[in-house]
């Protein structure tokens, strides 16, 4: 079955971890820029171009993720003193993937047509080990958005979706781990990006950033990667009326599979509890169960999102194995078109609906 996977940080493993996604991810494991490295994710990544192909993870959403210094930032990101340095390292992430485009290695997705396409080109070729890989380019935090004016020249470059926050707190709002709204900018942000038909992904936004963005942004939403607070309690999950609250609005929930995400009490860098593929079902089960269908359940795996394996789950070795996911969908009574739209439909009917709608 083909699956399409809401959120990987493709350019951000391919600079900033100088890794090869050309090669298989046990090649990559055994180069020079990974192997022997006792770092955090070093030598235990999950992603690369010909696991999703051999997984048949065949559409992605791929981000560009610079961040600027703020206090409450996950170390691994914050680098930048301002945001016309992180306006152009995104620049440099967004010149990966059209060099990558340039090659025939992975194909850019602006729209509904082209991505219709990608999809039926793939589904008469499921065992391609040529065809490209479709993203459809997504920024994780704001801070490369000088000011609000830009966002329409971002949309001109071929970006498609924003989040304008990410851990601590970022030049528009509040994110995650911290308590607060939107900054003077913030509302005006959202309001060019319903204006340019940008998609607003509200992973990581604050509590109150949520709240507000219910109320000032009217188009299309997406939560790309969450899970559950209820079942994991956290203030980085979604909870049950906020995901009530997406369903209402038409959105679909990308699922992540970041192990602390996925089971309380696992403590990053410390816990060692195996955690199997299959408990990513509990939350999937939840969003279906509040919604009353499976149309609003989806998978954004994060992996590789600063991690490795050590972080994921215990029997995931790379991205091929989410093929295990509709088994144990299956398992518990998911119906085929259920599942099908888990893996990948209901992301596709998301896209077509938010890319056709009229403004």
């Amino acid at each position: 079955m083909i699956i399409f996977d809401a959120h990987l940080d493709l350019a951000w493993n391919a600079i900033d971890w100088n890794r090869d996604l050309r090669m298989t991810c046990e090649q990559i494991r055994k180069i020079e820029s990974d192997a022997g490295m006792t770092d955090k994710g070093r030598c235990c990544n999950t992603v690369s171009l010909p696991d999703l192909r051999r997984g048949k993870v065949i559409i992605v959403i791929a981000t560009l993720l610079p961040r600027i210094l703020r206090i409450g930032a996950m170390p691994a990101i914050q680098r930048f003193a301002h945001m016309e340095a992180a306006f152009g390292h995104a620049y440099g992430q967004m010149g990966y993937y059209h060099g990558m485009c340039q090659h025939g290695h992975m194909r850019w997705i602006k729209n509904w047509p082209q991505l219709d396409e990608h999809i039926k080109q793939w589904k008469a070729d499921e065992e391609s080990k040529t065809l490209p890989i479709g993203f459809i380019l997504s920024m994780e935090g704001a801070d490369s958005i000088l000011r609000p004016d830009q966002v329409e020249e971002w949309f001109n470059y071929g970006l498609r979706i924003v989040g304008p926050t990410h851990y601590g707190i970022s030049p528009y709002g509040h994110g995650t781990a911290t308590e607060g709204g939107f900054f003077e900018q913030g509302p005006a942000l959202l309001r060019e990006m319903e204006r340019v038909g940008m998609i607003l992904d509200v992973t990581h936004l604050s509590d109150q950033c949520f709240d507000e963005a219910m109320d000032l942004y009217h188009g299309p939403m997406l939560a790309s990667h969450h899970n559950n607070r209820t079942l994991v309690p956290n203030q980085r999950q979604l909870t049950d009326d906020q995901t009530k609250r997406l369903i209402e609005r038409g959105a679909v929930i990308g699922h992540a599979l970041d192990t602390w995400m996925m089971i309380p009490n696992w403590v990053r860098g410390e816990t060692k509890t195996f955690v199997p593929l299959e408990k990513i079902c509990d939350h999937i089960d939840r969003v279906c169960q509040i919604a009353g269908n499976a149309k609003h359940a989806a998978i954004g795996t994060d992996l590789d999102g600063g991690y490795g394996r050590e972080q994921s789950p215990g029997d995931l070795d790379t991205i091929a194995d989410l093929q295990r996911i509709p088994g144990y969908l299956k398992k518990r009574g998911y119906s085929d078109a259920d599942i099908e739209g888990i893996m990948h439909g209901n992301w596709l009917r998301f896209f077509r609906d938010a890319w056709t709608r009229k403004r």
